[in-house]
């Protein structure tokens, strides 16, 4: 039973491991049936509406954006069930459900590995989609210390092993960001219309040095600079309709970097965005003009991308690091992040300890900006189908992948638009905010990975710790553990507490 503690830790363990896809067959894991009624009773635009309420109306001013100057990036997950008198009502009827947000985040920076400190008491990662994930292992300790401690209503109910729980068979959790998370997912290809607003990028920009983003917390450059729409390359964007279903490959008000290495055809899977690497052309016929391409760099040692000009030059499915001017970072990008996810669970090793399972994701909905269909499938689930050997009840899930049309407010796009030709250099927000759903202290607003207003002269001292660090993560365990009589323990804790 201790080996519950070691998928989490073994895979970043790994980070040289490679998703590159291949022919292997591999069987995804689908939403169960007595979920599926309840992932169709929500829209992606009621899901990002509502977390744009919950931005505005629960989140404090301290730690958003300077208005007309600073732009930064929002994620969310949202708990989904049905309502109370249908939770006891079987008929065959439509579902009413409850959406809550349970955690939300903001920040666009990471440290580089320089600043990274072995006692865990400093937050590496500050990109939104990493806060919003952080904020929801507090809900759930907070949740798991409510059913094992004080007996109360919670999300968990009693596993069929000793200290063990699962999740309530008739709830979801649905993952929000609003925008295309950081890395493989944000490869996407320019495609070359009619009526195309402009004119395609130049090539002369691959070898202009000067656009490299960084994430370090110390330089000025923002997160994603080439990622975002309002950025020299952005602004050349390509637009594809809608198809009828509303899922189909798109993009829109792009500004990732340019294109992947044509894949190896014999070993690959094609798929639509493959054929177009290879052809220069889609299925429909549409011209692949060039890519959005992504600051987040190969891991080092590994194969890494061509750097030529126009589509060839990214690789696609490769695991990636956010960039760093300088000092480079440690932190995976949020696409791999979000793939191991979508196969470890968002739990985290610790939890693990007390659950039957782990807690996966059912759907994950992007707000509206640069967005592919095709590269969201590769990036989250596709490229990890030669994942294998995994322990029981972990595998890759069939995660639902949906875009709004509803534009986040202090998203890059719509400060630029608001902002218009006031003078002054648009800039990310330094700033991170944590919100959970628990009751004492849910707020936490981080700047350089420490709280808000931290000097250094205060670093190492409990007050400069943000709550969704490691180590106050660990502390938070611990607190649950304490709360838990021993002999209700679970067995990959007992065992270690008795040596």
């Amino acid at each position: 039973m201790r080996g519950k503690s070691l998928p989490n830790a073994g895979f970043k363990a790994c980070p040289c491991f490679s998703f590159v896809p291949t022919n292997t067959r591999f069987m995804l894991r689908e939403l169960p049936g007595d979920l599926e009624g309840l992932s169709t009773m929500w829209t992606a635009d009621e899901i990002a509406r509502l977390c744009y309420e919950h931005y505005g109306s629960r989140l404090p001013k301290q730690g958003k954006p300077e208005p007309n100057r600073e732009w930064t990036l929002l994620a969310a997950v949202v708990k989904v069930q049905p309502t109370a008198d249908q939770a006891c009502d079987r008929s065959d009827g439509p579902v009413q459900v409850t959406k809550e947000v349970v955690s939300m985040g903001t920040g666009t920076k990471c440290i580089g590995q320089s600043k990274m400190r072995k006692s865990g008491d400093i937050l590496n990662d500050s990109h939104a989609e990493v806060i919003a994930r952080r904020s929801f292992q507090r809900y759930l300790l907070h949740q798991l210390h409510l059913a094992a401690a004080l007996k109360e209503d919670s999300i968990f109910l009693p596993g069929s092993q000793r200290g063990l729980w699962k999740l309530r068979p008739d709830l979801l959790f649905v993952f929000f960001s609003s925008h295309t998370p950081c890395g493989d997912a944000s490869i996407i290809p320019m495609l070359e219309f009619e009526d195309q607003p402009c004119c395609p990028v130049s090539r002369d920009w691959a070898s202009n040095p000067s656009v490299e983003t960084s994430d370090n917390l110390e330089a000025p450059e923002d997160k994603r600079k080439c990622e975002d729409p309002e950025s020299p390359v952005t602004k050349k964007m390509r637009l594809e309709p809608r198809t009828p279903g509303g899922t189909a490959h798109r993009q829109s008000f792009g500004s990732q970097e340019r294109g992947p290495n044509p894949p190896n055809v014999s070993s690959s899977n094609l798929t639509a965005e493959g054929l177009a690497s290879v052809t220069g052309m889609t299925p429909s016929g549409a011209q692949v003009v060039d890519v959005y391409r992504t600051g987040a760099k190969c891991v080092p040692g590994e194969a890494g991308d061509s750097g030529q000009p126009g589509a060839a030059y990214h690789r696609v499915g490769l695991l990636r690091v956010k960039p760093g001017r300088g000092d480079r970072t440690r932190s995976m990008s949020c696409s791999d992040k979000l793939a191991r996810w979508n196969i470890l669970g968002c739990q985290g090793a610790l939890l693990m300890h007390f659950l039957e399972e782990p807690i996966y994701l059912s759907a994950v909905v992007i707000g509206k900006c640069p967005y592919s269909q095709e590269a969201m499938q590769r990036a989250l689930i596709r490229r990890c189908q030669n994942v294998s050997a995994l322990p029981e009840g972990f595998g890759v899930q069939e995660v639902k992948i949906q875009q709004s049309d509803l534009l986040f407010e202090q998203s890059r796009r719509a400060v630029q638009t608001r902002k218009a030709d006031s003078p002054g250099r648009l800039v990310p927000c330094g700033a991170a905010i944590s919100w959970s759903a628990v009751p004492e202290q849910p707020l936490d607003v981080t700047a350089n990975g420490f709280p808000q207003g931290t000097t250094k002269k205060g670093i190492g001292r409990l007050q400069a710790r943000s709550r969704i660090s490691k180590v106050e993560l660990f502390r938070s365990f611990q607190k649950l553990l304490s709360s838990i009589s021993e002999d209700k323990w679970p067995d990959s804790l007992s065992g270690e507490a008795r040596e």
